[in-house]
């Protein structure tokens, strides 16, 4: 007997830790519920509701299978360990299988179970799936982590079929077992109703979108991409991050579509796959630094910038009452489905980091309450890319000017209008950048700052840096750090 321990992966089709368990012998599949954890790790509502959604559509397809799911409440990842050992000695189970999670926490309640489990008689064994290649396969010539995208791009293209893991099918059903399934524990978390139906739990609503994204969107996606107006993207993302889908398919499916070439070809599908690249990039930094999930950058020095931490401001921005419409059209989006288009993810962190200057913590905090394809690699790296604190980040004088990348990205202020429907009476040109006068007649915000002023501070605070010069960094500072 086997237990089938699900945590990120919670799917059938391509899930290693599943097939080997089955393959094995006769499983029984296990989750784990951690509300304590999900609230220290800030599981937004939308991602919460999707992900309770997703366990129960995981039991109807494990039931296909003659795989009874048993849910417990552990609270946190303290108690999994105990719960697990308990759950193998009442099967008389020998192994337990799970896929590799790589954030810090996880890694130490994984290494907890392990022990626990040992000093059972209890077998654990481990597989990778997040991950297209396994981290620590692809490293430069130096044996260490790529800290350059375009690098660690090339040494995965180019090694990829020799390195790559492989598909795994959906497993044979095996024999009926006398245990039964039990969800009743999923009626302790509450969720919240309203994201059902803008988001759909079922790994056959994952492949659905993708095979709709890869027959109508993915050949456009390079030219119709940064355009928040547009539906011209995958919306994988929150599937992803709950593991309904693998970017091991969507990569699959992406080969597919451009004739087996793996590097070149059609744009459109060239530039997805580049994207499904990144997030695998900012998984392997991971296991390599550790600290990117202890609240740091990965340009250590950038600590010593003295970054504002000042609450009401803070407070505007999250409420997109900035005055600036493509900002605050965005961080509607994210309050009202749980998801911001990827562009404008750019563009608001860079507001808040080079125009407002406050700590990029407090910004990645805020994403990760918020947002249903919350996944701590992807958010982390990408605001640690806006700030210019992270690995191959954009060069700290490189700021987008949000006003322009408004004119550029959504000319027909069509995505504004959406959004801020207040705005909706001015001409094409103006709604980017409304006069005072207008702005205050329509009850719409005056902008919190100067753009070429506040960025010239900021601009001015990093040279400093760079050129060795020791910046404030009170206690007082270190102290208001505990915010985020």
């Amino acid at each position: 007997m086997n237990v089938m321990w699900f945590r990120s992966d919670l799917r059938v089709y391509d899930n290693p830790a599943l097939s080997a368990a089955m393959k094995s012998g006769d499983t029984v599949a296990v989750f784990c519920l951690t509300p304590k954890q999900w609230d220290e790790h800030k599981v937004s509502p939308a991602k919460l509701s999707l992900l309770m959604r997703q366990v129960r559509a995981l039991a109807t397809d494990l039931k296909k299978l003659n795989v009874p799911l048993l849910v417990l409440n552990t609270k946190e990842f303290a108690n999994t360990a105990s719960h697990l050992v308990s759950i193998a000695k009442n099967l008389a189970a020998t192994q337990v299988f799970f896929n590799i999670e790589y954030e810090i926490n996880e890694i130490r309640r994984d290494e907890q179970v392990i022990q626990a489990l040992a000093k059972a008689g209890v077998a654990a064994q481990r597989l990778h799936d997040q991950c297209m290649v396994q981290p620590g396969a692809i490293l430069n010539g130096t044996g260490e982590s790529y800290k350059v995208f375009s690098a660690f791009k090339r040494a995965f293209l180019g090694k990829f079929y020799d390195v790559v893991r492989p598909l795994y099918n959906r497993p044979d059903p095996q024999r009926v077992l006398a245990v039964q399934s039990d969800l009743l524990q999923l009626e302790e978390i509450a969720i919240e109703s309203r994201w059902e139906s803008l988001w759909p739990a079922g790994e056959d609503e994952a492949h659905e979108r993708l095979n709709r994204f890869v027959e109508q969107d993915i050949r456009a996606y390079d030219t119709r991409r940064d355009i928040p107006a547009l539906a011209a993207t995958s919306t994988l993302s929150p599937y992803l991050a709950i593991g309904a889908l693998t970017t091991r398919q969507c990569m699959q499916a992406a080969i597919s579509e451009n004739r087996g070439v793996l590097d070149g070809g059609q744009n459109g599908v060239a530039v997805w796959m580049n994207e499904l690249i990144w997030r695998e990039f900012y998984r392997h930094l991971l296991v390599f630094y550790p600290r990117l999930c202890r609240g740091k950058p990965f340009k250590s020095e950038t600590d010593g910038l003295p970054w504002k931490h000042d609450q009401a401001l803070f407070l505007q921005w999250c409420n997109g009452q900035t005055g600036v419409p493509i900002v605050d059209a965005a961080m509607q989006q994210l309050l009202q489905t749980g998801w911001m288009h990827n562009r404008l993810r750019m563009v608001t962190a860079m507001y808040l980091t080079k125009d407002l200057f406050i700590d990029w913590r407090w910004g990645e905090a805020f994403f990760m309450q918020h947002l249903v394809d919350g996944d701590f690699a992807s958010n982390n790296g990408g605001w640690q890319w806006s700030a210019s604190t992270g690995v191959d980040a954009v060069p700290y004088f490189r700021v987008f000017n949000p006003v322009r990348q408004s004119q550029r990205f959504d000319p027909a202020g069509t995505f504004i209008r959406q959004y801020l429907p207040q705005l909706k009476s001015l001409d094409n040109k103006r709604i980017h950048d409304p006069d005072p006068q207008q702005a205050l007649r329509l009850g719409y915000s005056l902008p919190l700052v100067n753009h070429r002023l506040a960025v010239e501070q900021t601009k001015s605070w990093f040279k400093a840096l760079n050129d060795g010069v020791t910046l404030a960094n009170t206690a007082e500072r270190q102290e208001e750090l505990k915010f985020a």
